[in-house]
């Protein structure tokens, strides 16, 4: 599960890349991904859909508000069980 978590946050930070940006997530927000996208039937599938709903869209919604440009790190931390972005 962690490998496949691995590989769909790369492919995020690859399109963060295009705009020069970065995202660096903490343990307990990767502990997070791993506990909400697994299902016992559907396996690994829900997983995609976990991480546009904890890491995506609330990052897209952040970038869009003009919280982080171009050159930022941005650092995501679980925060009363949401994720949390700051520049890093």
């Amino acid at each position: 599960m962690a490998g496949i978590a691995g590989i769909q946050l790369e492919l995020l930070n690859r399109r963060l890349a295009d705009h020069d940006l970065s995202l660096v997530l903490s343990d307990t927000v990767m502990d997070k991904l791993l506990e909400v996208g697994f299902d016992p039937v559907y396996g690994a599938r829900p997983l995609k859909r976990t991480i546009q709903q904890l890491i995506e869209n609330p990052l897209a919604e952040s970038i869009l508000a003009g919280k982080f440009a171009p050159g930022d790190s941005i650092s995501g931390d679980l925060e009363d069980d949401r994720v949390k972005f700051v520049k890093a």
